[in-house]
């Protein structure tokens, strides 16, 4: 999988390929089955699949103060698309420029500058100066630019149609099971153990501790974990993500992991933590050893929630 950042950068094999388009915060089911028709349309065509997508995320930069969560890093989400037939992967800066094309004019990207042969895209898809322009529009255009539009229909479950946004809502409630459900896998954040002030190995609590890589989280306060990266199988853990008020210094974001009776060495080691279940929310204590005490109690939560 190829990552081409900008038009600037296209090359003549990135053009003529089978295009979808979107942010594809998460990957959700929803999003795999729009990806799973991409490549069955590229292989039926013998041409390349290729995912165009926007960073930041449009709404990030739309709504800088209240931004939406992101279920998925950058990060994340490449190693996410990796092994699932896309060859390229084309990232688009969204700024005023990119804001303010109209739709005709992003069409132009897709007919002049990528040459699309087929654009696969959902049902609920906008495009152009403030979403001026749907499917139905993109339909036309492609008639009168010569590439076809394939429209794939919402995925339901229970009725319910599956959204990242319904992900976000899901995790902000600690509903596990459901994210897991619309993912199509358990909710995890990944990332490299960095070197912190080892204050938790002083507490009796050694941790990994990993910044977000994102703007904003769709999750925060204590949890019931596992870590994958490790061990030959996933180790149960208890994490804190937020902004640690008690510590002296706190106030970035951070998600700090303690690995149940594990003694190795973590840093700089990429892994991956499993959200299982919500124990509390984050809180302020009045001193070290009321935090020791709240710990000792998590910990012993999440022993009991993960050995069942």
């Amino acid at each position: 999988m190829e990552l081409i950042r900008g038009p600037v950068n296209l090359r003549e094999r990135h053009r003529g390929c089978v295009v979808t388009i979107g942010t594809f915060d998460g990957i959700h089911i929803g999003h795999q089955a729009l990806l799973s028709r991409l490549c069955e349309h590229a292989s039926r065509l013998g041409r390349p699949a290729m995912l165009l997508t926007f960073e930041p995320m449009p709404r990030e930069y739309l709504m800088p103060e209240r931004p939406p969560a992101r279920l998925t890093s950058w990060r994340e989400r490449w190693h996410i698309l990796l092994g699932r037939g896309i060859e390229y992967v084309c990232v688009l800066r969204f700024d005023e420029r990119l804001r303010n094309l109209s739709g005709q004019e992003f069409v132009s990207l897709l007919a002049d500058q990528l040459h699309s042969h087929l654009v696969v895209v959902g049902h609920d898809f906008r495009f152009g100066r403030r979403g001026e322009d749907t499917v139905a529009s993109l339909i036309e255009f492609g008639k009168a630019r010569g590439f076809e539009v394939d429209v794939v229909p919402p995925l339901l479950l229970g009725g319910v149609r599956v959204s990242s946004s319904g992900i976000r809502e899901a995790l902000s409630r600690g509903d596990f099971e459901l994210a897991r459900s619309w993912l199509g896998r358990p909710y995890s954040m990944t990332g490299r153990v960095l070197r912190g002030n080892q204050l938790g190995r002083k507490l009796g609590f050694p941790t990994a501790n990993l910044r977000t890589g994102r703007r904003r989280v769709p999750v925060a306060g204590i949890f019931a974990v596992r870590v994958h990266g490790v061990a030959a199988s996933p180790l149960p853990g208890v994490a804190s993500l937020g902004t640690r008020p008690t510590v002296e210094g706190g106030g970035e974001m951070l998600l700090e992991v303690h690995l149940f009776d594990f003694a190795g060495d973590l840093y700089g080691r990429e892994i991956e933590v499993e959200f299982v279940s919500k124990l509390r929310d984050e809180e302020r204590f009045a001193d070290l050893e009321a935090l020791v005490a709240q710990m000792n109690l998590d910990a012993a939560n999440a022993r009991r929630i993960l050995t069942k």
